[in-house]
């Protein structure tokens, strides 16, 4: 079986070959492969470590440690019972074995989390100053303001006392200085940390906190997978203390040879680059080798998306599989040299266990990412099974590898990769048995296979993908076709060469350009890829059982039935508003606003959320997964004003919202200007959309194109009454400020709305007395980040919302709010829905 034909795939590495040197126990198999009449009694095990696990990491909230012990006790209890039942009635035994693994299990992986959770950073410490001494634990990600980086805490002290701190945190060290300190001055330069060099430097810190929105991305379990349990800023301002390097002592020397290399790869390839392309090509080439993807543009990033090939340009299961496999043919065959060697131990055992050791200092190598945990593991498993001489049936190894992961990561059951890998690798073992002889068959039957494997893989993983993504490559199966063995057998070998002679480093990047180019051809195709609103679990379940018919080894009459399974999500709609009634989503971008109306048939986004940094905004991280995973196509999008945190998204949503008509406060900004054809928004325009009565009070008169002395954007801001049949209203406000707000009161053009977007993110500058008279907010929501710099909300306009009867929502405290018209009292959370044990409770 190939061993690179889909994502994170652990194929076995075998060594087959007769040697002409060694004598006959060279040739001779570890160990003639013999059933395992154990391997069925197995089964119940493995499937109660894997139900465990899922039980457990559906709680929302931890147990106590009695709780869990107690657990433990009925799971012992069962045990003995099943082993007093077995001799009477075997499989009524075999069931209560398998429930006593899944609450052992699940009580084990509670007390692992419980005793994690202990090390949480106090909320107490959070935005205070503390001297720490550390160590660089990770690979620093140099910035366009500054650098990241990970740092092992050893001590930690804030004024003059001990405090504790989780062991790993993840800091940032700004370049330019802001009022709160939070940068690195001219002292940027010498003192740019590195991996392994222990530091002494005064932060500010805070826990994990991730935007949550509806089908988004959990960055509060990435964080808990990994062990950070706190992030924050290095305080170098003017009047902070500098940061001071204490000693650059031999630590981690991996962590450190893979900086060296990475900087190395990318200081050669830019010394002779001549353009975006050479340097964005350096970035591929270094994350072949180091692991390290932060250096790939977002660009080539999308285009990977969109054809299917972004598995390649990490270091995922199929690089290491396809280095244990190369790794076990090199060991073998160095191996029959050497015939006292063959006699002390068989070529094959030492392939087997040359290639996983190498594969494993691969990993290690590239970061021992999680991904590359799990591929270890799962070879480990396998060639476990074949140095011990078992043949087990493929559903029992797929089983046990399954089992050994999620015992070892219980969190891997909640990744996108986990579940691409293992239905990859279930299908492949399914449709090609690895006892089959691949050594036997010619050049034109191996190919054949090849391409048989990458459809199957192609058409198993298509609904999976679909009910992960909401969207799937339809030019992925051609692009794997011819960027598998390219990447894995051309530029990855040519990459690792370059270790040795750098000048292959830029004939590997001239193939990154090449591939590229074809790549860029493929997803500039307008059918490139297929988009569907995200499914419910029932439909994504049997979408991914029709996907594996329609790819195995079946009868057509048999295969066939996957069709009508694969249905539901092809044809799947976001349930929508009824007629005359609207739903607003207050999307959780952080600092900024970005509010998604909806009405039956239509639907308007109320500006676009910030920019985070030169390579990512809002539009691109959070609102096109979203609309995405609604399946909206949206009719307007209104910019209420020109700053950044409102427009930030912009260029991103309109890319992928061809079809939207573009609006607001944005006259003066060229940037914005550029992206499309547009109109002002003034006051009295209005139109209705199917029963809703859609009206703008403000601005009274178009934006001016250049900024008068004294004028701010926020003057411009674009307010928006919705007004469903029933009466029930909204009403977004932008950044008006106390002036605008009186004009409005003024002109009778406040009028009285169930919902308030809060003006200006609750700034002391807005939310005058007058205005929330006339406004008489029922729900007031702030779209602000978590600890904002700018301290929004205010506490003193949270005061007066609340003396006016308002019920303040913010998204630090919800993440992504919804309202609908014809429920006017009530806000559904996201997070408060599906709620998990490990993401942050804001104090």
């Amino acid at each position: 079986m190939p061993p690179s034909t889909a994502p994170d795939l652990p194929t076995v590495p075998s060594d087959n070959a007769p040697s002409d040197q060694g004598p006959a126990r060279a040739q001779a198999p570890l160990r003639r492969n013999r059933p395992a009449p154990n391997a069925g009694a197995l089964v119940p095990v493995l499937l109660g470590v894997v139900g465990g696990s899922v039980l457990q990491i559906q709680q929302p909230a931890l147990w106590s440690f009695m709780a869990y012990g107690a657990c433990i006790l009925v799971a012992l209890t069962l045990g003995l019972f099943a082993l007093w039942l077995r001799p009477r009635r075997g499989r009524l035994a075999s069931s209560f074995v398998g429930l006593a693994v899944a609450l052992a299990v699940f009580a084990l992986c509670g007390l692992r989390s419980l005793n994690y959770a202990k090390t949480a950073l106090d909320p107490a410490l959070e935005g205070q100053d503390i001297a720490i001494v550390a160590v660089v634990s990770g690979l620093p990600q140099p910035m366009e303001v500054g650098v990241r980086f990970r740092v092992r805490v050893l001590s930690a002290e804030r004024q003059g006392a001990v405090v504790r701190l989780p062991e790993q945190i993840d800091l940032g060290w700004y370049r330019n200085a802001s009022d709160e300190g939070a940068g690195v001055g001219r002292e940027a330069a010498a003192f740019a940390p590195h991996a392994g060099e222990r530091w002494q430097m005064t932060v500010r810190l805070k826990a994990p906190h991730g935007a949550r929105n509806p089908h988004g991305f959990d960055y509060e379990l990435l964080q808990w997978e990994q062990g950070v349990q706190a992030v924050g800023y290095v305080r170098s301002g003017p009047k902070d203390p500098q940061p001071i390097r204490l000693d650059a002592a031999l630590r981690y020397p991996v962590l450190q040879l893979r900086e060296r290399m990475r900087d190395a790869i990318l200081a050669e390839l830019a010394s002779v680059s001549e353009g975006a392309a050479d340097l964005r090509a350096a970035g591929v080439v270094a994350a072949l080798v180091t692991g390290d993807q932060r250096a790939i543009d977002r660009s080539d990033w999308n285009v990977f998306r969109a054809t299917g090939v972004a598995h390649l340009v990490s270091i995922s299961g199929l690089h290491i599989t396809l280095f244990a496999w190369l790794a076990a043919q090199a060991v073998g065959a160095l191996w029959r040299r050497a015939p006292r060697l063959c006699l002390a131990f068989p070529a094959q055992s030492a392939a087997l266990l040359g290639g996983l050791l190498l594969a494993s200092l691969y990993a290690l190598f590239s970061g021992w990412g999680v991904p590359a945990q799990r591929t270890v593991l799962m070879l480990a498993v396998v060639v476990g099974l074949r140095l011990a001489g078992r043949r087990w049936p493929w559903p029992h190894v797929w089983l046990l590898a399954c089992a050994a992961v999620v015992l070892q990561d219980p969190w891997a059951l909640l990744q996108a990769g986990f579940w691409l890998s293992f239905v990859a690798v279930g299908v492949l073992f399914a449709i090609n048995p690895i006892a089959d002889n691949a050594s036997s068959k010619s050049a034109g039957a191996r190919f054949v296979l090849m391409f048989r494997e990458q459809w199957s893989v192609t058409v198993a993983l298509a609904p999976l993908t679909l009910l992960l993504f909401g969207q799937v490559s339809l030019v992925g199966f051609l692009a794997n076709l011819v960027a598998i063995p390219w990447v894995t057998l051309v530029v990855t070998p040519l990459a690792f060469a370059g270790v040795l002679w750098a000048p292959l480093w830029h004939l590997a990047a001239w193939c990154v350009q090449l591939l590229g180019w074809l790549l860029g051809l493929l997803a500039a195709i307008p059918w490139a890829q297929f988009e569907v609103a995200s499914a419910p679990l029932w439909a994504g379940l049997a979408a991914v059982l029709g996907g594996v018919l329609l790819a195995a080894r079946l009868p057509w009459s048999v295969r066939l039935v996957g069709l009508p399974l694969c249905l539901p999500v092809l044809l799947w709609q976001a349930p929508r508003p009824p007629q005359g009634t609207f739903e607003l989503l207050a999307a959780d971008i952080g600092q900024g606003n970005a509010v998604l109306v909806r009405t039956a048939q239509h639907a308007l986004l109320y500006d676009t959320g910030p920019r985070y940094s030169v390579a990512s905004d809002a539009g691109e991280r959070v609102l096109v997964p979203l609309l995405r995973s609604l399946g909206e196509r949206v009719d307007t999008v209104m910019l209420s004003h020109r700053d950044s945190d409102h427009t930030g998204g912009a260029a991103a949503v309109l890319a992928q919202q061809p079809q939207a008509a573009l609006t607001g406060s944005i006259a003066g900004e060229a940037g914005l200007l550029a992206l499309r054809a547009w109109t002002p928004c003034v006051a009295g325009q209005a139109w209705v959309w199917d029963g809703v009565d859609f009206e703008l009070l403000h601005p009274f008169e178009a934006a001016p194109a250049q900024a008068l002395a004294g004028d701010k954007p926020n003057a411009h801001s674009c307010v928006l009454r919705v007004r469903a049949q029933s009466g029930a209203s909204a009403l977004l406000a932008g950044d008006i400020e106390r002036a605008q707000e009186l004009a409005l009161v003024q002109r009778g053009a406040a009028p009285r709305v169930d919902l308030l977007l809060v003006p200006h993110h609750g700034s002391k500058t807005s939310s005058s007395a007058p205005f929330l008279e006339a406004v008489q907010p029922r729900i007031a929501l702030v779209q602000a980040a978590y600890r904002s710099r700018f301290g929004h909300p205010a506490a003193e306009v949270v005061e007066r919302l609340q003396a006016h009867g308002a019920q303040v929502i913010d998204t630090a405290h919800c993440g992504a709010a919804t309202w609908q018209s014809d429920s006017p009292a009530s806000v559904r959370c996201e997070r408060a829905v599906q709620r998990r044990y490990w993401q942050h409770v804001v104090p």
